[in-house]
């Protein structure tokens, strides 16, 4: 029987974004009510949204209205939740001004810095014990609730909710596989003059988070990815974003050209499923980041903490105004599903999406117990993986090695050994031109500028005395 009336737990219930347009799709499922707990250490953010929140109940648009509640209090929030949403800065933006930036120093540039490289690395170290204790709360206070993670690093994140509590219903969602699904649209637009939305076209996607490769992608009988070369014959040397302005990437520092992902499927045959920020982070550092020139001659961009400390500021001034009621919030839905698949777990139908759980089989060529990102079908409160077709044995060995060094990480900071996170560190891909001794001085450096979020776990003084 489907269920209506649900409690949601919103760690970091706070959120500048994502809370909005959560809420918003929220508001445009029909046959939902229930209560939605705003939990943050940033108290007044969550009585802002809490505030958005009356306004989105009162707007015509409506079709579900939920009583948005703020607590102080973890445990209080999660009590009686059937649902637990996590979606948290670890940090703030000056320890992520010393993820992407203090690495300039020895030539290494970073454009997004939250999963793996030397920033990749120091976001884990500060995420991964405040999700221990999140994830202990949860098996004591809702144990049979489903989990919904949004917190990047995905990978490690989800790792330790399933380490922790091995019971535990979780997933990891992310939306970098819609966008290769609208690049993949573009293409056959370009090229077959076939409109299609992404959820008419079928992609087999496999890998690890933000390094997941589609495989095989059709709309109706004809095979798209066998159109890409055709397409790249045309549009690879000026580049082409997936969306309505195509030199996007020219002004906007979260666009790319798809440069790197065409470049990827021409040399190995798969197509890499995340945006090209992303990409290039998990490949050698003299491929596509080499250099701020480099970066631009393949049409992507380093966004740097300056902007998104701006990007921020407006975020928040644009929020008070929504709370306060001088600024109408549109009620509208999203392309993001993670609704969708609330509403497939509770019965509302059945869907299909890419997600991050631990591998029980879906990616063969992998670990068992490895967190992949593959397809799974969401239905009547179960998610079950979809078996993936098999990577080609480069991209295979390309994913290996990030899977390998994010597991090194993910040990190393569970166990608290410094030597053992440094071993990851330094074999980055994107550390691939320091020798030892550089690394282990930019490990120290980045180690200390954060180390108000890491010394209540790491012997910091004791490891680089």
């Amino acid at each position: 029987m489907m269920k209506t009336c649900i409690k949601l737990a919103y760690i970091g219930g706070g959120s500048k974004l994502w809370a909005r347009v959560f809420m918003s799709d929220l508001a445009c499922a029909e046959g939902l009510s229930g209560e939605i707990a705003l939990y943050d250490i940033d108290l007044p953010a969550a009585y802002r949204n809490a505030a958005i929140g009356g306004y989105i109940n009162a707007d015509p648009a409506t079709k579900s209205r939920f009583k948005y509640v703020v607590y102080d209090n973890l445990d209080e929030a999660l009590k009686g939740a059937d649902f637990v949403v996590i979606s948290i800065l670890p940090g703030t933006f000056k320890e992520m001004r010393s993820d992407v930036h203090a690495p300039e120093e020895y030539k290494i540039c970073q454009s997004v810095g939250d999963t793996v490289g030397p920033g990749g690395v120091l976001r884990a170290m500060r995420t991964v014990p405040i999700y221990e204790g999140f994830t202990r709360a949860i098996e004591k206070i809702c144990p049979k609730a489903w989990v919904i993670n949004f917190t990047n690093p995905m990978t490690v994140c989800t790792q330790t909710l399933y380490d922790v509590f091995p019971n535990i219903k979780a997933f990891g969602c992310c939306h970098e596989v819609f966008h290769a699904q609208e690049f993949l649209c573009r293409v056959l637009k370009e090229e077959k003059g076939i409109d299609a939305k992404r959820t008419e076209i079928y992609t087999d996607a496999s890998g690890i988070n933000h390094f997941t490769w589609i495989t095989s992608a059709y709309y109706k009988d004809i095979d798209i990815l066998s159109l890409i070369p055709a397409f790249a014959q045309k549009y690879f040397n000026d580049g082409f974003y997936e969306y309505a302005d195509r030199f996007a990437f020219r002004y906007d520092p979260f666009a790319y050209g798809n440069k790197v992902k065409m470049d990827m499927y021409l040399r190995y045959g798969a197509l890499g499923a995340a945006g090209d920020r992303h990409l290039a982070e998990f490949m050698p550092n003299t491929w596509y980041l080499k250099d701020p020139q480099t970066v631009k001659d393949w049409a992507f961009n380093l966004t740097t903490v300056d902007f998104r400390e701006k990007q921020q500021a407006e975020r928040i001034a644009e929020t008070i105004e929504m709370a306060e009621g001088r600024k109408k919030f549109p009620v509208v839905k999203s392309n993001e599903e993670a609704v969708d698949l609330i509403k497939a777990i509770l019965g509302y139908g059945r869907i299909v999406s890419n997600v991050n759980m631990p591998n029980v089989g879906q990616m063969p060529q992998m670990p068992r117990g490895a967190i992949v990102e593959t397809n799974c079908v969401f239905a009547d409160n179960t998610v079950k993986p979809v078996v993936a077709g098999e990577l080609p044995p480069a991209v295979l060995a390309l994913v290996m090695r990030n899977h390998l060094n994010i597991q090194t990480c993910y040990e190393g900071i569970k166990r608290r050994d410094l030597d053992e996170i440094f071993a990851s560190f330094v074999n980055q891909p994107l550390c691939s031109t320091l020798t030892v001794d550089e690394a282990r001085s930019l490990f120290k450096k980045m180690c200390l500028n954060t180390r108000e979020y890491l010394d209540p776990y790491f012997d910091l003084d004791g490891y680089f005395a």
